[in-house]
């Protein structure tokens, strides 16, 4: 699948992660000490600059108390 076609997907996706960390109150340095990473790191995953493998999905969902299964029904519309 091209970046192009997969744009709204990755929009979506961008958004829905910036929408739990801040559910989970906290700020994006907050959530980089949280996973052991940099804040432009969060930075560079929420404006789609950089993207996730599983491993940091993980670790995002686990820091802001998220279940990953939740995270998959959210991102795909359904009830969380």
């Amino acid at each position: 699948m091209s970046r192009r076609a997969d744009a709204p997907a990755q929009a979506r996706l961008q958004s829905l992660l910036r929408k739990i960390r801040i559910e989970a109150g906290l700020r994006q340095s907050d959530l980089a000490d949280r996973i052991g990473q940099p804040q432009s790191f969060v930075s560079k995953y929420e404006s789609g600059e950089r993207r996730l493998d599983l491993i940091e999905l993980h670790a995002i969902c686990r820091a802001t108390g998220v279940p990953l299964e939740a995270f998959v029904r959210r991102f795909e519309g359904g009830p969380d």
